[in-house]
């Protein structure tokens, strides 16, 4: 660990279209690794990318996704940019790449070139379905992924598919999808750098809807058992998202000390103290009976109080909350969670620094966002 920052000294050349690329350098750069992003000369398309900032103004999305980096560009089908394309990888530990296979070769980006030419750097290949298989050449949007990867199927449920059973499959908000695939893309550069001294460089194969499988493991242990899980029937049998005074709250009591706990929050109202109740399995049989209950009260009640008291009770709830109460709640601004950044000239806006934090080693953001082929001045003529 060099000057804190646990990445400090690694040098990663990032050569992104899409969000889970850039969000695979992202959390490198976070962590302190020196990230160059190619971009062609107009400028990557993320900088241009929804949802703006203001009317027309900057992305705010590439202001989440390239603090701390520093770009270059280069047009990589020309031989002066493969030129460029060599001079920083000679030097680098990791490329990230997500460079559709069907133009690799033309851009000097195919895997065999890369490992003949640079045998101890890491290729990290993030692609909607893989760079490999009946899939490797097609484009994937994030709508495609989230329901090519399994969680499509299971939305809307609990109590949005009670509200509103006849509404059609739904994407999650922003980008879901393409961010399992930079994590995964991110975890598996560094597994694979930490052991360079006795394999060597390797190449990494990253597919997005794999990261988005990975995330309904429950659904595909179930699956296993022969039971297909689907968003009508996806809930745990009392629990869930109930509505409060003044917002919502999501309830959960897996474990029967926790379900002492809501008893107690409740006020041991006498349909709790059912002795059969104490079993989980008839619970599980009443989970609407209880639910049904559940939500009376809680109607009653406003939501920051339940939090507060339940979190006392050690019963599992939390409150929904807006994206204010998140950037100005108390426990994000103790742990240092957001950080101001200059992506629009002066204006500032709160950005998480990162989704994780060191307890010894406190990440920061980049003060700005970095300017358009700003490292081409300091290449030799």
């Amino acid at each position: 660990m060099i000057n804190g920052l646990p990445l400090a000294g690694c040098r990663v050349v990032e050569s992104s279209r899409t969000v889970a690329a850039a969000y695979a350098g992202r959390l490198l750069a976070a962590m302190g690794a020196t990230v160059v992003m190619l971009e062609p000369k107009e400028g990557s398309p993320l900088r241009t990318a929804p949802p703006l900032v203001g009317d027309g103004g900057p992305s705010a999305l590439f202001g989440f996704l390239a603090p701390n980096k520093r770009s270059l560009t280069c047009d990589l089908l020309s031989p002066e940019g493969q030129s460029v394309l060599a001079s920083v990888l000679e030097n680098a530990d990791i490329l990230i790449d997500d460079t559709p296979v069907r133009e690799r070769a033309a851009c000097k980006l195919d895997p065999e070139a890369i490992a003949k030419y640079f045998p101890k750097l890491i290729h990290v290949s993030v692609l909607p379905f893989g760079a490999s298989g009946p899939k490797a050449d097609w484009d994937g949007e994030e709508v495609n992924l989230l329901h090519a990867g399994g969680e499509g199927f299971l939305l809307p449920n609990g109590l949005s598919h009670e509200r509103f059973p006849d509404r059609p499959p739904l994407k999650i908000y922003g980008h879901f999808a393409q961010y399992q695939g930079g994590c995964m893309a991110a975890f598996s550069a560094l597994s694979a750098w930490w052991s360079v001294a006795e394999t060597g460089g390797q190449y990494v194969d990253v597919s997005v809807q794999d990261a988005v499988l990975s995330v309904g493991a429950f659904a595909l242990q179930r699956l296993g058992d022969g039971s297909l899980e689907h968003r009508s029937t996806r809930r745990f049998r009392y629990g869930g998202v109930f509505e409060a005074q003044g917002g919502f709250v999501e309830l959960l009591t897996l474990e029967d000390r926790q379900w002492q706990g809501l008893v107690e929050l409740l006020n041991h109202p006498a349909w709790a103290l059912d002795p059969a109740l104490l079993n989980p399995l008839e619970r599980s049989r009443r989970g609407d009976e209880i639910n049904g209950h559940i939500r009376e009260w809680m109607s009653r009640h406003h939501v920051d109080d339940i939090v507060h008291r339940a979190q006392q009770l050690g019963v599992p709830a939390a409150k929904y909350r807006t994206p204010a109460d998140v950037i100005n709640g108390e426990h994000e601004r103790s742990r240092g969670l957001f950080a101001p950044l200059a992506i629009d000239g002066n204006d500032q806006a709160e950005v998480l620094v990162a989704p994780f934090q060191f307890r010894s080693t406190p990440l920061q953001v980049g003060q700005r966002l970095p300017e358009l082929g700003e490292m081409n001045r300091e290449l030799p003529r």
